[in-house]
């Protein structure tokens, strides 16, 4: 006999509302991405996803994003909107644009907070990894966002002007970096963020740039939650079957991440 639950793993996709959504920035294009919320119940904050480095495999199913829209909404009450950056391609399809360093992706970031407020969704948090969190640190604080949350940030194209801003902006700023990360680790971390006093540095011993494997995926999100719906935290490792969307015939993606990407 059983006890009617199972262990997660990398493809476990629980119970959520799941939207295709489609919105438009400001220099006319149009993005494409989904929203995932709880299923019968308000979310209590809401995640907007900023993915890696597009040129480097970058885009809005790289597999943790995928996992904390596959598990979030259901195991801690978020709302998790992940989208292509403009010329970004995936199953959900293709963002009009072309990538653009960073620079015009401003008003991809603008247009999807933007989203969250038409759609009055609460507590809006920036969760950037790697190229992500570039476009979270240069452009958070144009934007009602609680914070910034950042996976493996390399601060390859961020200021040091831009990170002081952050510092006494009220807004919370949570950098999660691995012990073994390909462009910035945890001693070097601790030094370009010393200009945001207030901000959280994280090392993950063990812990490399893509984050892959069950174990560093949870070690992650349960670093969101923690953030962002402490009450939830830490996460289980196991739910109950009846909190697994069953897909007949589907075929789960794949769970590797994208190759090293600044």
């Amino acid at each position: 006999m059983t006890d009617g639950s199972i262990e997660l793993r990398g493809a476990t996709e629980l119970l959520a509302d799941r939207e295709d959504v489609a919105f438009d920035t400001a220099d006319g294009l149009t993005l494409v991405g989904e929203l995932a919320t709880p299923k019968d119940r308000a979310p209590v904050a809401t995640l907007v996803c900023l993915h890696p480095l597009p040129t480097h495999g970058g885009f809005m199913d790289s597999h943790v994003l995928r996992k904390a829209a596959a598990r979030l909404p259901a195991l801690a009450d978020l709302a998790v909107l992940r989208f292509n950056t403009r010329g970004t391609s995936s199953a959900r399809g293709t963002s009009e644009g072309e990538y653009d360093g960073g620079v015009a992706e401003r008003y991809d970031v603008a247009a999807a907070v933007a989203l969250v407020a038409e759609r009055a969704l609460p507590r809006p948090w920036l969760l950037g990894w790697s190229f992500g969190t570039e476009l979270a640190l240069k452009y958070g604080l144009d934007h009602p966002v609680e914070g910034a949350i950042l996976l493996s940030p390399p601060l390859h194209r961020t200021s040091e002007a831009e990170l002081v801003r952050w510092c006494r902006s009220g807004r919370r700023l949570v950098a999660v970096i691995p012990e073994l990360d390909d462009y910035l680790r945890p001693a070097e971390a601790r030094q370009r963020f010393a200009v945001v006093p207030e901000a959280e540095v994280i090392a993950v011993d063990g812990a490399k740039h893509l984050w892959v494997g069950e174990p560093q995926v949870r070690r992650v999100l349960d670093e969101i939650v923690r953030v962002v719906n402490p009450s939830r935290s830490p996460l289980p490792t196991r739910v109950p079957d009846a909190l697994v969307e069953h897909r007949d015939g589907a075929t789960p993606p794949p769970a590797s991440g994208p190759p090293p990407g600044r």
